[in-house]
């Protein structure tokens, strides 16, 4: 496994994040694809095994069950000193009042939830899981900063958002000596590149880590574009983030996979790792193979004539992923 520093921070994370949002009780949450504890653990501890470090989860995944799952394994294989825990806040957990957003309020009542479900006194990156338009964004920064000096987070990071957004809430950091975000967790994949434009430019200039989410496009990127999976079928959201027009990408993808031999997850996730910007792409696993994939793209050099025919048929696309 290929460690970096976690943005212009002095953490060491892998070059490969497992995202946990697959783990949790179907009944709990919105997904009927998530996978029961039982089920789970197999996979976390093979990303230990394989040299991950680094583990993002959410409050929301599953209504707090994924925390617990992922909690309790990690105290189970784990040294919490050796692990990257990260979760995040944001969507509702609980109908009516400051039951979801990034108030003051919320963010010390849902951090001390997480921590409870997560089984430890500290989480190493917190991370607004949006922007919040309904609530002062110096509110949001303050508490942010007060539960980094209270010694229960290590780090913060944010998600998608506009780039002038983040831009403002690092100006703004600076400006009152608050703790400034050191990541930022976007949607980006060889069919959604929209964050080259301007938000993986401003990570870059300003040193933040970027940690991308659905780097393989909600599994699009790993099969033939007419084959269908549960989640698939099921999610949604992720629906709504693609189209008929970003074919040709997932052909060309498997086209340059069958050059080298391998899988065109493999493919696919070496592409995101060699952005400069990149630190580590947030993959979720569901088979052994998934885990496998990832470990192995990092051993992928892609050359610059694959990468143009990677890149060649992309068309811009209206801007998802930010609500």
């Amino acid at each position: 496994m290929k460690y970096l520093k976690l943005g212009s921070t002095g953490l060491d994370v892998s070059a490969i994040c497992l995202g946990c949002m697959s783990f949790g009780s179907a009944q709990a949450g919105n997904h009927a694809w998530t996978l029961d504890e039982e089920t789970s653990r197999p996979f976390i501890k093979q990303a230990l095994d394989a040299g991950i470090n680094f583990f993002d989860t959410a409050n929301v995944y599953s209504a707090g069950t994924s925390e617990e799952i992922v909690g309790r394994a990690l105290l189970d294989y784990a040294d919490r000193d050796e692990i990257v825990l990260a979760t995040k806040v944001h969507g509702r957990m609980r109908p009516g009042p400051n039951g979801a957003g990034l108030s003051r309020k919320a963010i010390l009542a849902e951090l001390d939830a997480s921590l409870r479900r997560l089984g430890t006194d500290y989480i190493d990156l917190y991370q607004i899981h949006r922007f919040d338009y309904d609530v002062p964004l110096e509110e949001t920064l303050e508490a942010l900063h007060d539960v980094v000096k209270s010694g229960k987070v290590r780090y913060l990071g944010a998600s998608s958002m506009h780039a002038w957004q983040f831009a403002k809430a690092l100006y703004l950091a600076d400006l009152n000596g608050w703790t400034r975000f050191s990541t930022m967790q976007n949607h980006y994949n060889l069919i959604y590149r929209e964050e080259e434009r301007e938000m993986l430019p401003l990570c870059y200039e300003e040193g933040i880590g970027v940690i991308p989410w659905s780097p393989l496009a909600r599994g699009r990127l790993t099969r033939p574009w007419d084959e269908t999976t549960a989640r698939g079928d099921t999610d949604e959201f992720g629906k709504s983030l693609y189209s008929e027009g970003d074919r040709s990408i997932v052909e060309r993808v498997a086209e340059v996979a069958g050059e080298h031999g391998v899988t065109p997850a493999q493919i696919a996730l070496a592409w995101v790792s060699q952005n400069p910007a990149v630190t580590a792409p947030i993959i979720g696993a569901t088979k052994v193979a998934h885990i496998d994939d990832a470990v192995a793209s990092l051993e992928i050099e892609l050359s610059d004539a694959q990468t143009a025919r990677l890149e060649e048929n992309y068309t811009p696309h209206q801007v998802a992923g930010f609500r």
